[in-house]
């Protein structure tokens, strides 16, 4: 059959990501990449340089999007396919541009782990993700900001005369465009994706990728690397260097043989090949190789223990089969950034497959004899030659202007092409993609003022252009606050401050006084930062002042969801109780705010009504990957129980932890307890 690109639609069970929060992202999405390097660690110079290289502070310009919950429907998704007479690829251009699928045809296997449900779950570095198939990560270390959102798409020529298809966008952590190109060469095995990240500023910006791909798992799965030492990274934080396959007693290239979930990112020498695969018991499975650009290659395992198979089944359907990932990045590991110079651009070609290879040797004790039978296997079907060939037969191809739209994206590209006149080959950002979030800043463009009125706050841009419009706009109450957004990004706290004061002066809502809380707390002031919280939780109202009926939305919600801990800390539990009591009865009941009565009712003194809330059940729809507030929470209720009016001594501790065992629905510890 003729390679083609043809539009579809995929059902399944699907949770809404629902809407972003209202508040804007100060604070850097947790410290599950942060890391401790050992004293006495050697690193290779410029891994040490990337690992200290331009971490995020805070989320900013993007929404954090937590209005998800778990419950599923059947839902009916746009999908994109690419297919010859060989491969199928099922592709979601309103959910990142994820590869859902990659059928093989002449075996009738799927290469991928394909998620029978889409449940959104908060890994990505803005929240809502979901696990299976093949992502494609950019911006910063971590899930991408855009695993949940809508790209562009659109066929395109192949070097082989067919079609190609184009995802792209414009990723705002960095203000970097990309493009992915996806294409099946007639009779080829072999999906092959070339792609791009630009820099089309005059400055230098930190670049980041990788490709995620989460195959089937089982006892007997194991994952091959040309390497023989890889950098381990777990949940404790540490990096440190171990031999492959086996460390710590174990073969860690099976992904079941290890308790707890890590990375290990795999040493290549240079000038070796690169390439990852996973292979089943009967030796077969995908492989994954690339050209010399996508550097690092990663193998993510959940592991055999009780948390790592909780987090499992917490993201599919619950009886269904686990997953692990192969993963390719530009850098050795996923903690780095890499410096893009202005006006230059990483590019590469992937090519992802199936691998049939002696299954005899693949599980054998002999590692260079199982990587070399898996080796020679993938140069037999593809040779390497043959990769950097399909990437000069690309490179031409990546800025041909698309044929026919299938999808779009956001209009942030638009609207940077509007400042900038950027000249972008390949990837258009129509004028017409402006939208709601956008239209302010046009007119700010455009006017030099920015618009007034409306209530809620547009979206936010924080790029130094952009600030210095504000800078030289009229005063005014979004004026003020975006100015402050983008103070607090360039890490001018003060001025910040001062912005923000100046928004509420003019008249401003809540958020300016939810960004003074966020900056006492920043400071360590605990006090002053609950007063600030207790203010904007004043300023909001209860019912929508237009007409007294509607609540006033999903503002007090993200605020009460804020400002309960920050009271906590300082004392004033009555007050977080009464923040809560305010919530309507369909918040109060939700998992997010349940967690929080519990740790309200242990500051007021009621250990036996904390523990009521735990034992009535509850699901926090957003638990963040390497969050313990609930088994902490679920200790310190067991710990007041058994100490009574007492202290919390030693002997308590234990004594709590056996008579309180936490139930499973409650685990979800990544590291080693």
């Amino acid at each position: 059959m003729a390679t083609g690109v043809r539009r579809t639609t995929l059902t399944l069970p699907a949770a809404p990501v629902g809407p972003a929060s209202p508040l804007p992202a100060l604070r850097a999405p947790g410290d599950v990449h942060r890391v401790e390097l050992p004293e006495g660690l050697e690193l290779p110079p410029d891994m040490a340089r990337q690992l200290r290289y331009a971490p995020l502070d805070s989320l900013l310009p993007v929404a954090v999007r937590d209005g998800y919950g778990r419950t599923r429907a059947e839902t009916t998704l746009d999908a994109l396919v690419i297919e010859n007479d060989r491969l199928r690829a099922t592709v979601l251009p309103g959910l990142g541009g994820r590869v859902y699928s990659l059928h093989h045809k002449p075996t009738g296997r799927e290469l991928l782990y394909r998620n029978p449900v889409l449940q959104p779950a908060n890994f990505a570095l803005n929240g809502a993700w979901f696990s299976g198939g093949i992502e494609w990560n950019t911006g910063a270390t971590g899930h991408t900001t855009l695993s949940c959102a809508p790209v562009h798409a659109a066929t395109v020529p192949a070097p082989d005369g067919g079609e190609m298809l184009r995802l792209w966008e414009w990723e705002r952590l960095r203000d970097l465009p990309f493009q992915v190109d996806l294409w099946l060469p007639d009779g080829s095995d072999f999906l092959l994706v070339g792609v791009r990240v630009r820099n089309p500023h005059l400055n230098a910006v930190p670049a980041y990728w990788w490709s995620n791909t989460a195959v089937p798992e089982d006892e007997h799965t194991r994952v091959l690397a040309p390497a023989d030492g890889a950098w381990h990274f777990g949940y404790e934080h540490t990096l440190r260097h171990v031999p492959v396959p086996e460390s710590g007693g174990a073969d860690r290239t099976y992904p079941l043989r290890s308790e707890h979930p890590a990375d290990y990112f795999y040493e290549i020498p240079d000038g070796d090949r690169r390439w990852i695969a996973s292979l089943d018991a009967t030796g077969h499975g995908l492989v994954h190789t690339s050209t010399d650009t996508l550097r690092g290659r990663k193998l993510f395992l959940w592991g055999a223990g009780r948390a790592g198979r909780r987090w499992q089944r917490w993201l599919t359907e619950p009886g269904t089969g686990g997953y692990a990932e192969i993963q390719a990045g530009l850098a050795r590991t996923q903690l780095e950034h890499v410096r893009l110079e202005g006006g230059a651009e990483f590019a590469w070609l992937e090519a992802y497959g199936p691998l049939a290879a002696d299954p005899a040797a693949v599980h054998g004790a002999d590692w260079a004899a199982a990587r070399r039978a898996a080796g020679d296997r993938l140069e037999a079907v593809l040779p390497r030659e043959q990769v950097d060939a399909a990437f000069a037969a690309w490179r031409p191809y990546a800025d041909v202007e698309p044929k026919e739209a299938l999808a779009t994206g956001s209009g942030w590209g638009a609207l940077e092409r509007a400042r900038t006149g950027h000249d972008l080959p390949g990837t258009p950002f129509a004028e017409s993609t402006v939208g709601p979030d956008q239209q302010p800043w046009l007119t700010l463009l455009h006017t030099g003022d920015f618009p007034r009125g409306g209530g809620v706050p547009a979206a936010p841009l924080v790029a130094a252009p952009w600030r210095d419009l504000l800078e030289s706009a009229p005063p005014g109450p979004g004026t003020d606050y975006h100015l402050g957004l983008a103070q607090w990004h360039a890490g001018d706290r003060a001025q910040a401050v001062r912005s923000w004061e100046r928004a509420l002066a003019h008249g401003a809502d809540c958020r300016p006084l939810y960004c003074l809380a966020v900056a006492e707390e920043s400071e360590g002031e605990t006090a002053r930062a609950a007063q600030r919280y207790a203010e904007a939780l004043d300023c909001v109202p209860d019912e929508d002042p237009a007409d007294g009926t509607e609540h006033i939305g999903p503002l007090l919600p993200a605020l009460v969801r804020a400002a309960v801990p920050a009271l906590l800390a300082a004392g004033r539990a009555d007050e977080a109780a009464a923040a809560l009591g305010r919530l309507p009865e369909a918040d109060r009941t939700d998992g997010r705010f349940a967690l929080l009565t519990a740790q309200v009712a242990l500051a007021q003194g009621d250990a036996a009504a904390a523990r009521a809330v735990f034992d009535r059940g509850f699901e926090v729809p957003d638990l963040r990957e390497g969050d313990e507030s609930l088994s902490d929470t679920w200790f310190a209720v067991a710990e007041a129980l058994v100490a009574g009016t007492g202290p919390v001594t030693p002997d308590v501790r234990a004594r709590a932890r056996a008579e309180h065992p936490l139930p499973d629905r409650y685990e979800f510890r990544l590291r080693a307890v």
